[in-house]
């Protein structure tokens, strides 16, 4: 049967409610209403720009596994991931998706191609598989977009300028040479994870700069993770810049938002606490 894009859409919607209903069940939180509505954007605009991609995956989560490996150290791993495989008339496209930006995938292209080397390897060497290209797609909205996205009043026409130029799709050349480099890395930081060794990257590491656009460490790798302002690291940097690193810090520390936040924040997690029969 084949669905409209309105119809599409129209499930994607009641999908959104009922996994963002269950999600608020399980965890006992909810979000605010402009943030949930910008969830839902998210996850309508990568339909939108991704459906011809999306309607040609001929299998879905595959799960490739490269079992077997041992460590420098002496510790048995394994290697597994899942991937979106295409395959149409002659040709076979394997995609990878990340909750990163499509800029950033390319300004650090070095940081992705293992990965997606090893799944090509196992796909293609294990498998048996044809494989034509090994693809990156990046969820992700470009910061110019997010901004056009945030404008009050909507300008339409920026709005759909952005989209046309977001490009999410990020190939990733397959090199057979990089795959026993890559297997090695891996079982390095299996050793580091048996062996207890969680030190954070030092301050220095987090002023490096690499790709195009020359970014800091701490700018394209730091500012995704949640557990950064806990990182003794990052707060020795973020303090020493005397910059808006450190505004960043001490507002997250200290800002819990305008009135109209806190109320939007107890009125959506009050939704979500039981009723008073059920506790008794």
């Amino acid at each position: 049967m084949n669905l409209t894009d309105q119809e599409i859409e129209t499930f994607l919607r009641d999908s959104f409610e009922q996994n963002f209903e269950l999600l608020k069940l399980e965890s006992g939180h909810s979000l605010g209403a402009d943030i949930k509505d910008f969830a839902w954007n998210q996850v309508l605009f990568y339909w939108r720009k991704l459906k011809d991609v999306a309607t040609r995956v001929t299998e879905t989560e595959v799960r490739l596994n490269l079992p077997n490996q041992v460590s420098p150290g002496g510790h048995k791993f394994g290697i597994e991931g899942v991937v979106d495989i295409v395959r149409e008339e002659d040709k076979t496209v394997m995609y990878d998706i990340k909750t990163h930006e499509a800029d950033r995938v390319r300004e650090n292209i070095e940081d992705y191609e293992g990965q997606l080397n090893i799944y090509a390897h196992i796909w293609k060497n294990l498998r048996g598989q044809p494989l034509d290209a090994t693809t990156i797609i990046a969820t992700a909205y470009p910061d110019s977009f997010r901004e056009a996205l945030k404008e009050s009043p909507p300008n339409r026409d920026k709005i759909y300028y952005e989209f046309l130029k977001w490009n999410p799709l990020v190939e990733i050349e397959f090199d057979p040479a990089h795959v026993e480099e890559v297997i090695a890395d891996f079982g390095t930081v299996v050793d580091c994870i048996e062996g207890g060794d969680f030190a954070p990257a030092s301050t220095g590491k987090l002023r490096t700069r690499s790709g195009r656009e020359r970014r800091e460490f701490a700018s394209h790798v730091c500012r995704y993770c949640d557990a950064r302002y806990s990182c003794s690291s990052y707060r020795e940097y973020a303090l020493a810049s005397g910059g808006r690193a450190e505004l960043v810090l001490r507002q997250y520390l200290t800002d819990f938002g305008t009135d109209l936040d806190q109320q939007d924040w107890l009125t959506g997690n009050l939704e979500v606490i039981p009723a008073a029969e059920v506790l008794e």
